[in-house]
């Protein structure tokens, strides 16, 4: 499977936005979305980078399904600024609402209120597996890119349905995780970043040299598709980059 991640609207941007502010980023991400998915089987939407009020993943995919789009919607779900009650209230919309899958992950720090729930993204796998909801939904957890598996061990006991790791830089990073864990029957998603001058920013903060991959950036998404048959393509300040790759890669979607 191909996936692309995207980011719902912001619903603060120095000021509260109006309804109408919102409607249009709202109708744009939904139009980058349809035309985007001619040349993917997946769409993850995120959950407040940064920790920066946007309008709920879970709410954008609902909107996405109504509109007809017969695609896989999974969404990132914060547990940093959430308690166990908001929580189900999120998981019970997600299953409602027709979503395949969430991400349980910590999140960023929000610039302002509260920082931290305490709550562990495995325990909250844990305890939505446990009432059942494995059944309607898939988890998964996130994992570094060179993980230490010891220090992982309690995301692999809660058994998700699989991992997402951070962005990759090798094949070599792929492989590793693959050879630990996909034998133990979970799924495994690389999140890659496409390569472009946009995009340099963000590759300059998680520290990875873009430019070790981009001029064989097709291969380098194909061989570790070969690995996984999942891979997630995040492009987050390039859109028209990132629908190139994807019709290049197109051919991945069908596997």
């Amino acid at each position: 499977m191909i996936r692309y991640e995207i980011n719902p609207p912001r619903v603060i941007q120095e000021k509260v936005l109006s309804h109408k502010e919102v409607q249009i980023s709202l109708d744009k991400i939904k139009k980058r979305i349809f035309d985007i998915s001619k040349y993917c089987s997946g769409i993850h939407l995120t959950d407040s980078v940064l920790g920066i009020p946007r309008i709920s993943p879970i709410t954008t995919g609902a909107l996405i399904r109504n509109d007809g789009l017969k695609i896989n919607i999974t969404a990132s779900l914060r547990v940093r600024d959430r308690n166990l009650i908001s929580l189900t209230q999120s998981v019970y919309d997600a299953v409602l609402l027709g979503l395949d899958g969430l991400l349980i992950l910590k999140g960023d720090e929000p610039p302002e209120g509260p920082k931290d729930s305490k709550l562990a993204p495995s325990e909250v796998v844990k305890y939505f597996k446990d009432l059942g909801f494995g059944k309607n939904l898939d988890f998964y957890l996130s994992i570094p890119a060179n993980p230490n598996f010891d220090k992982i061990q309690k995301k692999i006991d809660v058994a998700p349905t699989g991992f997402v790791t951070q962005v990759i830089q090798s094949p070599e990073q792929v492989f590793r995780i693959v050879d630990r864990l996909k034998p133990q029957g979970f799924k495994i998603i690389p999140v890659i970043m496409v390569p472009s001058e946009k995009n340099a920013k963000s590759f300059a903060m998680l520290g990875i040299d873009q430019t070790k991959y981009q001029d064989r950036f097709i291969d380098f998404v194909t061989e570790i598709h070969k690995s996984t048959g999942d891979v997630l393509i995040t492009s987050p300040n390039d859109f028209k980059a990132a629908s190139d790759i994807l019709e290049q890669l197109k051919e991945l979607k069908r596997n």
